[in-house]
């Protein structure tokens, strides 16, 4: 079930009742408005707004979504290949005028080269788990022109196992705390939960130097979250 894709179907035909509901392992729940996924620029986080400005040459939005950050960056004249695993994704993203894009993941993409990957919106957690980081990146490598960046944000949800004392409690038979399991619902409908994560950036900046990469802290949010800048270190 697409029910993501199904989702941002009903908002551009303007049959817009009710949000997503994302659920996770921590028992929490979410929810996902839809017109969030619509935004302009002027309604984006700071972040995002940060990270298109920094964007430069051909660029790859990875997990494009509704295509916000691509339409953004096609009407000020830049070459943008739109990505999303979800059918419905890609549909809409075509309604709205995206002129390049492609339904699959990246994992399986090839061939094409970009000077700006994408990755907002937490992307860097398609990788799944923190053990499949690293090869992750050695195949965004292969997608990279020579000077060619990938630009991600994330957040350090350590906040979450706080104590009141100021100590933190990490359920023990955790990997790493932030890979946690999604569901996400809507209109009745649940999809199969999927692994997905969030990372603290000493942790990202550790692994992407093990591959070969130069990673630096562009900024901070206001809630545990940044946008980092990863570049093939030429030593």
């Amino acid at each position: 079930m697409d029910l993501f894709g199904e989702a941002l179907k009903d908002y551009q035909k303007g049959r817009y009742t009710e949000d997503l509901i994302t659920f996770t392992s921590l028992e929490q729940e979410d929810i996902l408005p839809l017109p969030h996924l619509f935004r302009s620029y002027e309604n984006m986080p700071f972040l995002e707004q940060q990270a298109l400005k920094l964007c430069r040459g051909k660029v790859l939005d990875v997990g494009c979504g509704a295509g916000s950050h691509s339409l953004y960056l096609q009407e000020r004249g830049f070459s943008v290949t739109a990505l999303d695993v979800s059918e419905g994704a890609v549909q809409v993203c075509r309604l709205r005028g995206v002129k390049n894009v492609v339904h699959g993941s990246i994992q399986e993409y090839s061939g094409t080269k970009f000077d700006t990957i994408l990755l907002l919106m937490n992307g860097i957690g398609v990788a799944e788990k923190i053990q499949s980081l690293g090869s992750f990146l050695e195949h965004l490598k292969t997608l990279l022109q020579p000077g060619g960046q990938i630009l991600t944000d994330s957040t350090d949800i350590l906040y979450v196992f706080e104590e009141e004392d100021g100590s933190f409690r990490i359920p023990a038979m955790e990997d790493y705390y932030g890979e946690l399991i999604f569901t996400v619902e809507y209109k009745g409908q649940k999809s199969k939960p999927f692994p997905w994560f969030y990372i603290d950036f000493t942790l990202l900046k550790d692994i992407a130097e093990n591959q070969g990469f130069k990673c630096e802290l562009i900024c901070s949010g206001d809630h545990f979250d940044y946008l980092a800048c990863l570049t093939i270190n030429t030593y």
